[in-house]
């Protein structure tokens, strides 16, 4: 047997031993209610009419059985004895179970459609619960989750319902109601052979228990390898250079052999046990049938008990029929246990906590009239733009105009409550100010501009925006009033323009192109194969790092925000080119306040303010000859040089 793998989490990286498998599903009953209760909360009506079908199917083949005892007793053996045989009566009992049969054909048939139709709704309404509850996530769940184990949710887990909702699940009412029908018209027809049935079924059930307990723990053991191999996979897609660079071409190989053994383990226990069921329960049901042969045959043949040959032709055919179900229901247990497996993975994601906004402050389009500021009527779009903000206990409402006045007093952050990695960080940047903050690698420079959008929420501290804590602002209208350039540009499927766009969905074609120029994008859109039409794929995989980089920087600028936050914007761009950019975000950032994450000191040496972060900790500030002049840690940084004390 293959080691087993260790989670990973990138080239070479490990994270303890993939030992204790067989996890198990907490509470299956309340999963399939839940779960149960989700189907019928939109589909209630086709339930109700497929379970009637069922039940009609059902009652058809009880009647078509019962018929045989008729024929054989009432029609065959009579017509036998006669000497001149009349089959009148016999076309017409005939014709009547032929109809029942036909009735029931029609009803299997709009079973099957209906439940495909509901199976594959659900479906959706799943994935569309799902996407929308993701959206309103914290960025912070997806920091903690691998992206490929999100997404084995969205397939391999969703897929596992669609069997269990459209087969398993009615095919399990369909062996209720058939055990129950049949098991009555065996009693009816003899007690003792139905003793022994029941006998050979509890049999069947033990066996059913031991091999179904042994299968289900692999299940949910399967599936979350599954999403740990659909993990590596997407990480190893996103850093093929880096494999590459580092060649590390075999170790991933070989992780991935480990991760894909792992998979195969819990996947073949899963599979043993569940394959060997059927045969085993199938070879008792022959068995059981064997039995009730040899013991109707000699009742019949006595006539003990009033029992006849057409009472056993119909007792062995109940006997096949109730063993039947025994048979489907062990079949379909495998496929319920693994949905049951996908469905918990399923819930747990719409079960994640949502994103919490407790804000009431509201971004409004506003309007000046006697020098008071005043909401706009009907949202029209006048360029200016205030904050809602209002007051409970007195009944009123203010407006404050956007401005851009960023005030951070006394701010404490950890990531986690344990380790505060920003320490009493005091900073203030009034309208039109360039801030710029740079330090080490891990000094805390975008977490900062983490807390401006409220990405992650302080401990401790106040930040205020206009004069108004943020946490009373709505975080939607919040990040409106932000443009933000990341540090990891990412491009969307779609044309230049609708990217570009994305910063202002109701953005002109002409706005679009006058925020290509401002950031000197324009130039090399017009040179791809469909301009501003051009189709990117891929995460723009077809343009270049500083392609892509300028395009960021043009959906910031079609946005207009008073506030503007550059996270290393120009870190991907070359020397030439940065100067050409920097041209751009000059005229962007004019009369707005901006604040500037750069590796690259030259870029912010016309920061009314420079702040150096040591640590989480804000150790320098001034303009950058104030700084150079104190011979510190900016000195250091910019120049190289280390200052002897």
């Amino acid at each position: 047997m293959a080691e087993k793998a260790k989670p990973v989490h990138g080239p070479g990286r490990h994270a303890g031993p993939g030992k204790g498998r067989g996890p198990q599903v907490k509470h299956p009953g309340k999963i399939i209610r839940r779960l149960m209760a989700y189907v019928m909360r939109k589909y209630l009506l086709a339930v109700i009419v497929v379970m009637a079908c069922i039940i009609y199917t059902a009652f058809a083949s009880v009647q078509g059985t019962l018929f045989m005892q008729e024929l054989i007793d009432g029609y065959i053996l009579p017509l036998l004895e006669s000497e001149s045989p009349d089959f009148g009566d016999l076309l017409q009992a005939i014709t009547r179970v032929g109809i029942y049969y036909g009735i029931a054909v029609i009803a299997s048939y709009a079973q099957v459609k209906i439940m495909i139709y509901v199976s594959q709704g659900t479906l959706r309404d799943l994935r569309n619960d799902l996407f929308s509850h993701m959206e309103k996530l914290p960025i912070r769940y997806f920091d903690t989750h691998a992206h490929g184990d999100i997404m084995s949710v969205y397939t391999n887990d969703i897929d596992t319902l669609r069997q269990m909702i459209s087969q398993s699940v009615p095919q399990l009412f369909n062996s209720v109601i058939t055990i129950v029908s049949v098991l009555g018209s065996m009693i009816y027809l003899s007690v003792p052979l139905t003793a022994l049935t029941l006998f050979m079924v509890a049999v069947m059930l033990f066996m059913t228990k031991r091999l179904a307990g042994l299968s289900s723990k692999y299940f949910l053991a399967q599936q979350q390898d599954l999403g740990k191999v659909n993990g590596y996979i997407e990480e190893m897609m996103e850093g093929q250079k880096v494999v590459k660079v580092f060649c590390h071409e075999e170790t991933s190989i070989k992780d991935f052999k480990q991760l894909n053994d792992q998979l195969f383990e819990s996947a073949y226990q899963a599979n043993r046990f569940a394959n060997i069921l059927m045969p085993v329960n199938a070879q008792l049901g022959n068995v059981s049938y064997v039995f009730c042969s040899i013991a109707g045959g000699i009742l019949a043949m006595n006539g003990i008990g009033g029992f006849t040959i057409g009472k056993l032709a119909s007792f062995l055919t109940f006997n096949r029929n109730f063993n039947q179900p025994i048979n489907q229901v062990s079949m379909q247990l495998n496929a319920v246990v693994m949905a049951i497996a996908g469905a918990e993975r399923v819930f747990r994601l719409l079960d994640e906590p949502v994103e919490t906004d407790e804000g009431y402050v509201t971004l409004v389009n506003a309007k000046k009239e006697n020098g008071q500021i005043m909401e706009a009527p009907g949202g029209v779009r006048t360029g200016l733009w205030a904050w809602k903000h209002p007051h409970q206990q007195e009944g009123t409402v203010t407006y404050t105009e956007l401005t851009g006045d960023v005030v951070f007093d006394d701010v404490d952050f950890g990531y986690v409550p344990e380790k505060i990695v920003l320490h009493n960080v005091d900073l203030y940047a009034t309208p039109g100010q360039k801030i710029a903050f740079v330090g080490s690698t891990g000094a805390g420079k975008t977490t900062i501009t983490n807390l401006i959008n409220r990405f992650y929420d302080i401990q401790d501290g106040k930040i205020r925006y206009d004069g108004i804590n943020i946490n009373k602002i709505k975080k939607d209208d919040l990040r409106h009033s932000l443009g933000i350039v990341l540090q990891d540009t990412h491009l969307f499927t779609a044309t230049v323009m609708e990217n570009i766009r994305y910063g202002k969905l109701d953005a002109t074609d002409t706005e679009v192109m006058a925020a290509a120029k401002l950031a000197n994008a324009d130039g090399f859109i017009r040179h791809l194969p469909d301009g501003y039409q051009t189709m990117l794929t891929g995460d723009g995989a077809n343009l270049s790092q500083g392609q892509r980089q300028l395009l960021a920087i043009a959906r910031a600028a079609i946005a207009d925000p008073p506030v503007l936050i550059l996270d290393e914007a120009t870190s991907s761009i070359d020397t030439r080119t940065e100067k050409i950019v920097q041209d751009g975000m000059d005229k962007l950032m004019r009369g707005r306040t901006t604040f500037v994450i750069a590796h690259r000191l030259s870029t912010v040496r016309n920061s009314d303010c420079i702040i150096v972060l040591e640590q989480g900790r804000v150790i320098e500030r001034g303009n950058h000859e104030k700084l150079m002049e104190e011979r510190g840690k900016y000195y250091q940084l910019y120049t190289g040089n280390i200052v002897s004390t």
